[in-house]
């Protein structure tokens, strides 16, 4: 079934003037080659413009939020924004994954719900309303969907990657650094999950998976700090 971007548009309360540059953002690699007859490119090119546009718009944003803080500071916060665990988590609250154009096989692995598909094509969105819409109405996008966020990341001081924040805890509390080692490799090169356990005084803690292995790593370190904040 064709996905509704009606819907969508509504949701969002926008009206794209060109509805192929909409779908066109939500057209994965995969559909087009169970697909050729389909005219529209998938959304790569789309997704490498809204990164670039979100990161000039929550640069902005941070730099006259923040004039007190230095620029390794504005850096974090941003990164702790614009990666794909905080995008993909705005993309499953709009519910992106249902408006998706995939093949059979991504869909039946999973793919609405994959992190880094959310959050590629949360990118190729924001790329399409700033082409549609220019950056006044992306700016606004951004502001109501990824910027809400970024409070919750200061407060718990999430800007701090996951990694940096389990070694300066074990550090100061048990005098021993982290260490990660991966456990599991599986899937197709082109979409393989990582499994990565982390270990302190060579006891194992926690594991975490990702689709890459530093990612793996952030994921297994923040189940080892909820493991250790449920402990205390």
């Amino acid at each position: 079934m064709e996905p509704n971007l009606g819907n969508l548009e509504t949701s969002l309360k926008l009206k794209f003037k060109n509805k192929d540059l909409l779908k066109n953002a939500f057209i994965h690699r995969s559909y087009l080659n169970e697909h050729p007859e389909v005219a529209i490119p998938h959304n790569e090119r789309l997704e490498f413009l809204g990164d670039a546009v979100l990161g000039l718009i929550v640069s902005e944003h941070l730099f006259n939020k923040y004039p007190n803080h230095p620029e390794g500071d504005l850096t974090n916060f941003r990164s702790s924004l614009v990666n794909a665990r905080t995008l993909s988590t705005a993309a499953a609250n709009l519910e992106l994954g249902q408006y998706l154009y995939l093949s059979k096989g991504e869909e039946s692995t999973g793919g609405r719900a994959r992190q880094y598909i959310l959050a590629n094509t949360f990118e190729a969105l924001v790329g399409a309303i700033y082409i549609d819409q220019g950056l006044s109405s992306t700016k606004k996008f951004v502001e109501k969907f990824l910027l809400i966020y970024l409070a919750d990341i200061i407060d718990k001081k999430l800007y701090k990657d996951f990694k940096s924040l389990l070694q300066e805890k074990s550090q100061e509390q048990l005098g021993v650094t982290p260490s990660y080692r991966i456990v599991e490799e599986k899937g197709p090169d082109h979409a393989k999950i990582f499994r990565t356990a982390v270990y302190l005084n060579n006891k194992k803690i926690s594991t975490g998976n990702g689709n890459s292995k530093q990612a793996a790593e952030q994921q297994a370190a923040k189940q080892a700090l909820e493991t250790w904040s449920k402990k205390n």
